[in-house]
């Protein structure tokens, strides 16, 4: 299902309240303060309840996209809805206050949230497509058999070797003389 992201809400309705009925942001919301424990004064500005609204809507579209993730056309109109903030914060006048600078970098970190988690979500996905875990069949009992040792024979005794000469053979036969004695003279 292809939704739009949440923030444009605040978006249209701090350009109604910037353009159709210009209001000052700094404008208290209640005739008298609220006393705090600490003894001082606090009177909520619409500005600030801007703020929180948009805050929360932030909230929602965090749960929203961890619970769903995003599609692509629901990135680029957060990419669209950022740029378009931060262009009518620069270049127009009734969107150059604080209220719609913090509200610009909501919308940034809304953009930069769903591209983190859709890059964890796509992470997680390729981890999984690549090494499915398959458990190992458990292998079969060994089945207990009696058996005799095998029999060893004895090796054959080895037979002697007959190397060659390490000398040339003799060309002439050799011819064994016995010593000439001579007899007196």
């Amino acid at each position: 299902m292809i939704g739009f992201p949440l923030l444009i809400i605040p978006f249209a309705i701090y350009n109604m309240i910037a353009f159709i009925t210009p209001m000052d942001w700094g404008t208290k919301l209640l005739s008298s303060p609220i006393r705090l424990q600490s003894g001082a004064e606090w009177t909520p500005t619409l500005g600030e309840a801007f703020i929180v609204f948009s805050l929360l809507l932030l909230l929602f579209e965090f749960t929203k996209s961890a619970k769903h993730g995003k599609s692509f056309i629901e990135h680029f109109l957060s990419l669209l809805l950022a740029a378009a903030a931060a262009a009518e914060f620069v270049m127009v006048t009734q969107g150059a206050t604080s209220t719609f600078l913090l509200f610009v970098a909501i919308c940034v970190v809304d953009l930069f949230a769903g591209f983190a988690a859709a890059l964890r979500r796509a992470r997680r996905k390729v981890v999984v497509e690549q090494a499915p875990v398959v458990a190992p069949a458990p292998a079969p009992a060994p089945a207990v058999l009696r058996t005799e040792p095998p029999r060893v024979e004895p090796a054959p005794a080895p037979m002697p070797r007959a190397e060659p000469s390490p000398f040339p053979p003799a060309s002439e036969p050799v011819v064994k003389a016995d010593p000439v004695q001579k007899i007196g003279s």
